[in-house]
C-alpha cells in the first residue's frame, strides 16, 4: 500500500504540476536541514522519513522530465 507522499506525488504527476513538487521537495529538505541543526533530540528517524520522502518526490521529478522528453 502505498505511503502518504506516494500518493501526494502521484497526484502531481498526473497533473504534471512539476512547480507543487519542486516546493514540497524544498520543503522537506528545509525540515531535513533544520532538525539536522537541532541539537539534544534523536531525530534520526524522523530524517531518514524525510530524506525517503525526498527520494519519492525525486521520481516523480524525474517522471515529468521523461514526459517531456516523449
Amino acid at each position: 500500500m502505498p505511503n502518504a507522499i506516494e500518493l501526494i506525488v502521484d497526484g502531481y504527476v498526473s497533473l504534471n504540476d512539476r512547480r507543487a513538487l519542486d516546493d514540497l521537495r524544498m520543503q522537506r529538505r528545509k525540515l531535513a536541514a533544520d532538525l539536522k541543526a537541532r541539537t539534544g533530540f534523536d531525530d534520526r528517524t524522523t530524517i531518514q522519513q524525510i530524506e525517503e520522502d525526498i527520494i519519492v518526490i525525486e521520481a516523480g521529478l524525474a517522471q515529468l522530465d521523461g514526459a517531456a522528453t516523449t
